[in-house]
């Protein structure tokens, strides 16, 4: 991929957060790695405004912006510090899911529970309430990037990771849906969720080790 690829793909997966309202406003962010850069949403615009020469371009190892003059992100910390510790990371996504959103103020905890939450996403990790945009949320962040690739942030939202776009979008996707099935069914009763056993299983069949493959390839 080049520069102009990267950016066209980000307002794909940024028009597609808008569209399935992971987002409302001008609120979440996101961004992908490059050549030792990374391109981050500018602040103060929704997702599913901004043009390719808009998203602003900043050197991660020194944090400087080195193009088009926009602010980027007032998450650009967290961003920044999760490129610099997981070498892995080639995009993440910042956004405001609602039933995310519900589920971290009842809950902490998001259990695995169907096979695509197994395959797709795995372990999902949780950080309490912290102050957004600060240094303080990117520390949190940064601790726990190497742990898992989907971040419950309570009060706030969800950050997900991934080796490229469609890895982290759809991660996005899956967990969203993962924390309305567990609202809806904890509304009933104590849900049932995979045993240990169950959900290696799942990692190892060799039908979802291909899907993994596509969704890392793919665009």
């Amino acid at each position: 991929m080049n520069t102009a690829e990267i950016r066209e793909e980000l307002c794909k997966y940024a028009q597609k957060t808008v569209h399935n309202k992971l987002v409302v406003g001008p609120g979440g962010n996101i961004s992908a790695r490059f050549n030792g850069h990374m391109y981050l949403s500018p602040s103060g615009f929704a997702l599913d405004e901004v043009s390719p020469e808009q998203w602003v371009e900043v050197n991660i190892e020194t944090g400087h912006i080195t193009d088009n003059g926009l602010r980027p992100s007032s998450e650009v910390l967290m961003h920044l510090y999760a490129y610099r510790v997981n070498p892995d990371i080639h995009a993440i996504v910042h956004t405001h899911p609602p039933y995310c959103i519900a589920f971290t103020l009842v809950e902490r905890e998001l259990p695995i529970m169907f096979p695509d939450q197994a395959a797709l996403v795995g372990k999902t990790v949780y950080i309490p309430y912290v102050l957004p945009t600060t240094d303080k949320l990117a520390d949190a962040l940064r601790d726990k990037v190497n742990e898992a690739s989907s971040i419950l942030l309570g009060n706030h939202g969800l950050v997900t990771t991934g080796r490229n776009l469609r890895e982290a979008y759809y991660r996005t996707e899956v967990v969203e849906e993962s924390a309305k099935i567990y609202l809806i069914a904890k509304a009933i009763r104590e849900p049932k969720v995979l045993t240990q056993e169950e959900y290696e299983e799942i990692a190892s069949l060799e039908s979802e080790a291909y899907r993994i493959e596509l969704l890392q390839k793919m665009k």
